[in-house]
């Protein structure tokens, strides 16, 4: 190798930190292996050479090296000396190990005094790596060779070189595997100074990292740009691919029909309620009020909002359901075209968008504002504003004030809760109105003084077509209502997408219920008397029949579904099935004496009588209060009120002040007759829960048809269920309840129902295959006055079970069937001590004069009354000791003595009845 070209002098960290140039990485890695092959060549020649030759560098070269130590200000190092730069062309007598070690460093072995230098493979950046490719993370340094800081960057640099007593590079020349990688050196006098492995030269700053990290940077932001632009050209795409539909003329003028269970028999087809208007009709105060309410930007965006489609799309792809963000010309899109759907995907969604982007460069803003406005539903079946125009405020949409412009666009969000105002809904209708009107007032469409003078509107009473008089509007409006609440389905949806929606309802059974009721309810009856009947199957959940009130026309909430009443003693089962499945029995006793003291506030029995001890089927039987709010007071309220969630109560009805009350298992809740009927139809199934339902199958105008099950829940055991029927049979065959035995004499369970002062009577009764449930009740929430029956649930409530279900046995033929036995028969004597530790009572003094106490009251129902005031007893004051409560109870009196029962017989509910037979019963008893 002969001798290397002097280079210039460079500092120890010469173009360590110099920026790559990114452009030239691959062609420097190919340049630098190629340097490192011809490195590795050289360096065996090299070291052939060196051991061939085995000589001592002369002394004058130590002297030369000491000097240079004196002058540099060094000590002068006898390794430092042998390793010092040789004279040119001498021999070594030991040759460095040119192997490079695995991190890129080399041999650091220093050859004897007077050796040449053997001249090691040229690493420009520094080093060797383990694989031989030129690595800017060592330096190889061998006797004599200048040590590398790593590093890569622009030109040609320099192998290890031998360096002569003038410090005159001697060596061939080496190419490192970066361009322009300084040699790093430290020369003086011809001294290098050498720091071995722990050397600035073992591990150079080095550039291949940060060039790693460069290229992952660059292929992430390639990768994130490609991906933008598969999407931008994805949407064009599919821009320019998806064509404008249709309008829909035939799916616009189609209503759904609805049938009874035979899916042939029609109940009612309603239609589409909609007359189109030219813009320029509907005043400009009316569109403004449209816009303010639904998309203050319609006269400047593009026909979307990427803010609302953005969240619509992410609620589909993490499974919810799609919410609002639509803007006036997507809702025109899915009114008006055919094609464009309501399914809840990521496809349809885009599809709208599309069309809408469309549309909104085709046509005018105007153009896009009318078709709205004559699509759109507002609630009371009208489609389009002239429409509702007419159902909400009886004129035409010219003559809408800006108030009433306001009040229709509020409703276009919550049609339902506009339709018809109620004391439920008016405080959230009007609130929404004042959001429209500030919102016109914010843009500029009204001013703030003319929005803050507006009165609210009341639109006119709602007008009830001729095609839902008597008991269809019920059943169509009780199916629409379970479509929306349980199905998924919109109201708008409902209306105008053709369904053919298939009830549970049997007509033969919807007949021999309107009959049952209006046959027997006596003439001079007030019309403020409601009556409601319903019949639910057991096994399905599925109510097969129900009546719903003199006629959709003359009172269009329902009386079963809509309504509610006091549940009085039909509650009692509900705190039995809770005491079995708590692990009492039918032969666990408590006190049924009257009166007994709740921390002073007295609870009675029916007309005062005492039973003393009685076990639970006597109580039952008996309809026993004390007996029953001591069983409440041993298992607690909680477990009566889990049981009750169980069968279909949820625990908001239920409010605080009944939650701690005593009286709680008498029945001071408020139920409506389809719960009740859900709660008696799990006995009926021995346990099995089923919530009851109206639509059995929905089929679209494309032929798709969904059907409806309940699949159930246990909610108690089948044991528990049996041992509760059979202290519910002897309610019917010796108890209150024996009006409701049916002719032909099959096992019939049942229990009435009676609130204090009579404001609800109830019957509530089943067979194995069927349970129906009766209730009577004024709508003032007054108490009752049944010409001839007086208000007991034992009466008139079981007098109409018994007609509808000797009827509804033979058209739904089904055979007499026992229930299962139970796990005992207690027997039926009245006092002797409790065979089990129920709660007993002190019998503490009776107050003198005890304040009425408060009344209890249910929550609300969504589109119906108050449900009614239950005072409970009405002389009990709230219980401070256990949560505050109606004191007497519900049902069976329970107020003051003489209140409730029928005094004088006659079949009074919860008055007694004797076992057997209802005559001879224990003291004060009446037939």
């Amino acid at each position: 190798n002969g001798p290397r070209p002097p280079e210039p002098d460079a500092p120890a960290d010469a173009g360590a930190d110099e920026p790559a140039d990114d452009t030239a990485d691959d062609e420097t890695d190919r340049e630098a292996d190629e340097a490192n092959r011809e490195a590795d060549r050289e360096a065996d020649e090299a070291a052939t050479d060196a051991a061939s030759t085995a000589s001592s560098p002369p002394e004058t070269d130590k002297a030369s090296a000491a000097d240079k130590a004196d002058e540099t200000g060094a000590e002068p190092d006898a390794s430092d000396a042998d390793a010092a730069v040789r004279p040119s062309g001498a021999d070594t007598t030991r040759a460095e190990d040119e192997t490079a070690d695995a991190d890129g460093t080399g041999a650091d072995e220093t050859a004897p005094a007077g050796a040449a230098a053997a001249v090691g493979t040229a690493a420009g950046a520094g080093g060797i790596d383990s694989d031989g490719d030129a690595d800017g993370d060592g330096n190889r340094d061998g006797g004599g060779a200048a040590e590398g800081f790593g590093d890569r960057s622009a030109g040609t640099g320099a192998g290890e070189t031998a360096v002569d007593p003038g410090g005159t590079p001697a060596g061939g020349a080496g190419r490192g595997r970066a361009e322009g990688a300084s040699e790093a050196r430290t020369a003086s006098g011809g001294v290098v100074s050498e720091e071995g492995p722990d050397g600035p030269g073992k591990k150079g700053p080095g550039k291949k990292t940060r060039s790693r990290k460069r290229r992952i940077m660059r292929r992430v932001v390639f990768a994130v740009l490609g991906f933008l632009g598969f999407c931008a050209a994805a949407f064009a795409v599919a821009y320019l691919f998806t064509p404008v539909p249709s309008p829909q003329e035939k799916a616009l003028a189609q209503g759904p029909i609805f049938y009874y269970a035979d899916g042939e028999t029609q109940i009612a087809k309603t239609g589409v309620n909609r007359t189109a208007v030219e813009l320029d009709r509907i005043p400009e105060h009316v569109r403004n009020a449209v816009i303010a309410a639904e998309n203050d930007t319609f006269y400047d965006d593009p026909g979307v909002s990427l803010q609302g489609t953005t969240r619509a799309v992410w609620s589909t792809v993490t499974g919810k359901q799609l919410q609002g963000g639509s803007t006036i010309t997507q809702q025109m899109v899915r009114n008006y075209y055919g094609g464009i759907g309501r399914e809840q995907t990521i496809t349809r969604k885009l599809k709208e968008i599309m069309v809408a982007l469309k549309v909104d460069r085709s046509k005018s803003k105007d153009w896009i504002l009318e078709q709205y406005l004559n699509t759109i539903y507002f609630g009371r079946n009208a489609y389009g504003v002239q429409a509702a125009a007419k159902a909400y405020y009886g004129k035409d949409v010219s003559e809408l004030t800006a108030a009433e412009g306001a009040y229709l666009a509020a409703a276009i969000q919550q049609p339902s809760n506009f339709s018809e105002l109620t004391e439920e809904n008016q405080a959230r209708v009007e609130a929404r109105w004042r959001s429209v009107l500030g919102n016109m007032a914010d843009n500029g469409m009204v001013t703030s003084s003319q929005a803050s003078s507006m009165r609210f509107p009341e639109p006119v009473e709602q007008h009830v077509t001729d095609i839902l008089k008597g008991q269809k509007g019920y059943m169509v409006n009780v199916a629409r209502k379970e479509l929306v609440e349980r199905r998924g389905y919109t109201e708008d949806e409902i209306n105008r997408s053709g369904l053919k929606i298939t009830t549970t309802f049997d007509k033969r059974l919807m007949d021999a219920a309107k009959e049952a009721v209006e046959s027997n309810v006596p003439d001079g009856t007030s019309k403020k008397t409601r009556a409601g009947l319903i019949s639910v199957d057991p096994a399905t959940g599925k109510v097969v029949g129900f009546y719903g009130g003199r006629g959709y026309l003359e009172e269009a909430l329902t009386s079963t579904f809509g309504d509610w009443a006091q549940a009085g003693s039909g509650f009692k089962p509900i705190a039995l099935i809770a005491a079995l499945d708590a692990g009492k029995s039918l032969s666990t006793t408590y006190n049924g004496s009257s009166p007994i003291y709740i921390n002073g506030t007295p609870i009675r029995n029916d007309g005062g009588r005492s039973f003393g001890t009685v076990n639970l089927a006597q109580a039952t039987q008996n309809s026993v209060n004390t007996a029953y709010v001591n069983l409440g007071r041993d298992i607690g309220n909680d477990t009566i009120l889990e049981m009750a969630e169980k069968l279909g109560i949820p625990s908001s009805q239920i409010t605080e002040g009944q939650r701690g009350a005593a009286t709680l298992p008498l029945g001071i809740v408020s139920l409506h007759p389809v719960q009740q009927a859900g709660v008696y139809s799990a006995f009926a199934s021995e346990g099995v829960f089923r919530q009851p339902f109206t639509v059995e199958s929905v089929t679209d105008n494309e032929g798709h048809k969904r059907t409806f099950t309940e699949k159930g829940e246990r909610a108690f055991s089948a044991q528990d269920a049996r041992d509760a029927t059979y202290a519910m049979q002897r309610v019917v065959q010796y108890g209150t309840g024996t009006g409701a035995q049916l002719p032909d004499g099959r096992d019939v369970a049942g229990k009435t129902g009676t609130t204090d002062e009579g404001k609800a009577i109830w019957f509530n009764g089943f067979i194995p295959q069927m349970a129906t449930s009766v209730a009577m009740f004024n709508s003032d929430r007054k108490p009752l006055d049944i010409p001839g029956y007086g208000a007991y649930g034992g009466a008139l409530p079981a007098q109409i079970w018994r007609s509808y279900m000797s009827e509804a046995v033979r058209i739904a033929d089904l055979e007499p069937k026992s229930f299962g036995e139970p796990s005992m028969r207690p027997g039926g004597g009245y006092g002797g001590a409790p065979q089990t530790g129920g709660t007993e009572d002190r019998d503490d003094p009776e107050p003198s004069g005890p304040p009425d106490g408060p009344p209890s009251q249910g929550p609300e129902e969504p589109d119906g009354p108050p449900p009614p005031t239950g005072d409970g007893g009405g002389t009990a004051p709230p219980d401070p000791g256990d949560g505050g409560g109606d004191g007497g109870g519900g049902d069976d009196g329970g107020g003051d003595p003489g209140g409730g029962g029928d005094p004088g017989g006659g079949g009074g509910d919860d008055g007694g009845g004797g076992d057997p037979g209802g005559g001879g019963g224990p003291p004060g008893g009446t037939g």
